[in-house]
């Protein structure tokens, strides 16, 4: 009963697994400051259940940034953060509209198209230019892939902030989104008290990372790490496209 509650009926060895992606995802965020969510969305989509995914990740997220911005909050650019909220509701109320019907398998073509995208090329330029459409896009996507940090980057960037209020209006952005994608996953039912002690875990494994990250980041190879980084996305991204096409595939060549 304790095993099912701490790791979610995952077979134990899958659970501590993703507790060390998210050690490792915290490590490689704190020490060069990208690439740990994409990490942590593209291994924990191999390793947990579909329909799991986009709603673990969701809280794990919301527990990583809500820290961050409780310290950083009175640096956070409330002028933008308005609008954005409100884009990010609408973002959220459609995607919870659409999702409920979406198969598992076009979840996983989603996150591995996503991750391609976020590798190979930049966010789009009219995210720049308002809140609220940087609030709204993002949160539609992530109610479907996760990780859409870079597109509110994106749009912080082309504020010109200064270092600390871009990260911490960042994330009071990611948080919020994350919040409000939380309660729309509940409403549509996810059962979120099952995997409630594998959450905690997988924060509290994403803080030591991030203490960590911080005493790494002189003895790494940062262009390596780059290196491995382009070649292992795509490759995850690539496995997750394929067995979501396999799968839906599959469904559809069965016989009803």
């Amino acid at each position: 009963m304790t095993g099912d509650l701490i790791h979610a009926g995952l077979a134990c060895p899958i659970a501590l697994l993703a507790v060390g992606v998210s050690f490792a995802a915290s490590v490689i965020s704190a020490a060069f400051g990208i690439g740990g969510g994409a990490v942590m969305l593209a291994m924990l989509a191999v390793l947990l259940p579909p329909a799991a995914l986009i709603p673990v990740h969701g809280l794990v997220q919301l527990g990583s940034n809500g820290g961050r911005m409780a310290i950083l909050a009175r640096y956070i650019k409330t002028t933008v953060m308005w609008p954005f909220a409100i884009g990010a509701g609408l973002g959220i109320a459609v995607g919870a509209a659409i999702i409920i019907d979406l198969p598992a398998d076009v979840i996983l073509i989603a996150v591995g198209t996503f991750i391609l995208y976020t590798v190979f090329l930049p966010p789009p330029g009219f995210l720049r230019r308002s809140a609220g459409i940087a609030g709204g896009v993002s949160s539609l996507l992530s109610m479907f892939v996760g990780a859409t940090g870079p597109f509110i980057a994106a749009y912080l960037k082309a504020q010109h902030f200064d270092r600390t209020a871009h990260v911490a209006t960042q994330a009071g952005m990611m948080t919020l989104q994350h919040l409000l994608k939380t309660f729309a996953f509940g409403l549509l039912g996810f059962a979120f008290s099952q995997w409630a002690g594998f959450i905690t875990l997988l924060i509290a494994a994403g803080f030591a990372g991030t203490v960590a990250g911080r005493h790494v980041l002189a003895r790494i190879d940062e262009a390596r790490f780059r290196r491995i980084l382009a070649i292992l996305l795509p490759v995850i991204a690539v496995k997750l496209s394929w067995d979501g096409g396999t799968g839906l595939t599959e469904g559809h060549l069965a016989p009803g």
